[in-house]
């Protein structure tokens, strides 16, 4: 593409800008694919949630991704547009973005101050944001020399690397300050660019991209005093934006020069193992040895009655296993769960026995992870590990209910504080919800909402669109052409279904990384918590290299050890948990009557009737069961 026949979109708002962008990632491939744009750039407010699925979905499809985002500059909120044009800037730009919501008082929106700005504004390309830009503010309040002041401080900070930038929505604010701006930036010998801030993907959807802020603000449609964007908001056409601007060709060449200056690709990396500190000058690779060695003997000696042969045979799985970890470099791993499991049972809060495939490993069983015995169970280790087909282990680890935040608070504090972090997660516009949100905004009655939304079917465990509960429900669909305020609900609805409209911290997930995590990735603080979170979810988060562990919380096992506190007062009998034989006949007869409300995995009215059916007789007969149900 050459500098004076295209345009590329530099601020651009995904479904990430929560709540307030309506474009989903893989709907602006899309786009630009259909317009025929061979770069973008996504500049989420504040925000780097999506850059990892963009910097993906883009270049599977073959159109560079340009990794951005729109961040507040000070308390006065005057925003500006930073582009990635190298990694340096990547890595300035996580910094940036972690510190606008890590440095702040809670309660404050996250924001970053001149001096941050200047010190990681290495490898970035700023725009100046337009009319929401501090020198546009500045232009609009008349107050013409603290406009160039912050311009000529941004000169300052990005050399050769900032850009005066113009908007066209048809607003009158921009048409007052455009010529002051343009004036500016020729003599102080700045370039212009011309962009668009797109917050839908089409004109067309301007109305309910205007419900979807007012779900956001808890206002109505009819408001006047609120938030608004215009219609010309959308994902404009090239063409579109040269009519636009065609008596600033320059303006829109400079998007093209921009895109070819940003070289940066985010892409996935290899696993980074944080390192494990060991005692006595030991290697990883010895410690664990030593470990899993130790770990075996205490076992045979406490819970196997072995023979010589028992014993090579556990040894000589134990040595297989150890050989294939090691190659395989996940030494660490194994002694990172180790630690802050036997750090949870050592502060007698209870952990789970072992679940999933990890149950299938005789070092794990050493290292107290899991409590079962692979081989007298029959479990096979190559189900967790296997050299053929290489993937990082995933111990499944579930703890007590009332205590799980005590262990993710130790490590949090063991493994360094700048190191570990919880992983996001995304609120999503779900059908029921939608269509009473939308309903609220549009101010309908509320019998009439909650109507039309309790014809959709709920079913969480297999959750159904509304365009699929309109293609199965006649009832729905006559609902919906009953009249036109109801069209207009399941018209929005549809349109602003899937959107992500809050973040949160996903319940079990935490990373733990070998260096201080900005370095890797971008940071987010959920005002509901002292811990930093990942801004890439669970899906992302791995492909930064970050080593991710499940702490699950199970009330099984909360319930498990008030059981055996409760016998110990009650009747003076100290109980072994571990001790407990799995062949008790009376244990058994309570299976074969479906009496398992509370017990773990075998408590749903299914699997009750299925054990009676079964008449399960052995511990083996329950795996099948949970396994194959």
């Amino acid at each position: 593409m050459s500098h004076t026949d295209g345009f590329i979109h530099l601020h651009v708002h995904s479904a990430y800008s929560l709540a307030e962008g309506a474009i989903p990632v893989k709907s602006l491939i899309k786009l630009c694919l259909k317009k025929k744009m061979p770069a973008v750039a996504v500049t989420d407010t504040n925000n780097l949630f999506g850059a990892m699925e963009f910097a993906t979905e883009a270049i599977k499809a073959g159109v560079q991704p340009i990794i951005g985002c729109q961040v507040a500059l000070g308390l006065e909120n005057h925003q500006l547009v930073l582009l990635c044009q190298t990694e340096t800037g990547y890595r300035n730009l996580c910094a940036l973005v972690s510190k606008a919501f890590l440095d702040v008082e809670p309660n404050v929106p996250p924001h970053i101050t001149w001096e941050t700005l200047e010190t990681y504004a290495e490898g970035l390309i700023c725009l100046t944001g337009g009319m929401a830009g501090s020198v546009g503010q500045y232009l609009l309040h008349n107050q013409n020399k603290d406009a160039e002041t912050a311009l000529k401080r941004l000169k300052k900070i990005f050399p050769q690397r900032l850009y005066v930038e113009l908007q066209r929505h048809g607003l009158p604010d921009e048409d007052r300050i455009e010529e002051a701006l343009i004036d500016l930036a020729y003599k102080h010998d700045i370039p212009l660019v011309a962009t668009n801030d797109c917050y839908f993907p089409a004109q067309e959807m301007h109305e309910a991209h205007d419900a979807l802020l007012c779900i956001a603000e808890g206002r109505y449609v009819t408001e006047e005093n609120r938030r608004k964007v215009t219609p010309e908001h959308y994902f404009k056409t090239a063409d579109e934006m040269r009519d636009l601007f065609d008596d600033l060709p320059e303006a829109v060449n400079n998007t093209v020069v921009i895109a070819q200056r940003c070289s940066f690709l985010l892409q996935s990396v290899k696993p980074l193992l944080p390192a494990f500190k060991t005692e006595g000058g030991r290697s990883e690779v010895e410690e664990l040895q030593a470990q899993a060695r130790d770990g075996l003997e205490w076992r045979l000696e406490n819970f196997v009655q072995s023979d010589a042969e028992t014993a090579k045979t556990y040894r000589d799985r134990l040595e297989f296993e150890l050989d294939v970890i090691i190659k395989m470099g996940f030494a660490g791993y194994f002694l990172i769960c180790s630690d802050f499991i036997k750090w949870a049972k050592d502060n007698d809060i209870p952990v789970g026995p072992g679940r999933g495939s990890g149950a299938g490993s005789v070092v794990a069983w050493a290292l107290k992870i899991t409590d079962l015995d692979p081989i007298k169970l029959n479990l096979l280790f190559e189900r967790f590990l296997n050299p053929e087909r290489v993937s990082m282990p995933d111990f499944d680890v579930a703890f007590c209910q009332d205590r799980r935040d005590e262990v993710i608070r130790y490590v949090h504090s063991h493994y360094g504080r700048d190191r570990v972090a919880q992983i996001i997660t995304f609120g999503q516009l779900k059908a029921r919800a939608v269509v009473r949100d939308v309903g609220r905004v549009l101010q309908m009655p509320y019998g009439q909402v909650d109507r039309i939304a309790k014809m959709i079917p709920n079913n969480p465990a297999n959750p159904i669109t509304l365009a699929e509960a309109l293609e199965q429900d006649e009832a729905l669909r006559a609902e919906r052409y009953k009249d036109d305020t109801s069209d207009k609900l399941i018209t929005i609805a549809l349109q602003l279904e899937g959107l992500y409209r809050h973040a949160s911290t996903h319940a079990a997930g935490v990373v733990i990384g070998d260096r201080p995590l900005p370095e890797l990735v971008p940071l987010y603080r959920d005002p509901s918590s002292d811990m930093p979170a990942t801004q890439f979810n669970m899906k992302y988060v791995e492909s930064t290299g970050l080593v991710k562990f499940d702490f699950l919380s199970l009330k099984t096992m909360t319930v498990v050890q008030k059981a055996v506190k409760l016998i110990k007062q009650s009747r003076g009998i100290d109980i072994d948990v571990l001790k407990i034989p799995l062949e008790d006949e009376k244990t058994f007869k309570i299976l074969q009557e479906g009496k398992t409300v509370g017990v773990f995995q075998l408590e749903s009215a299914g699997m009750r009737d299925t054990g009676r059916k079964m008449k399960i007789a052995k511990f083996e007969e329950i795996i099948a069961l949970v396994a194959l149900y």
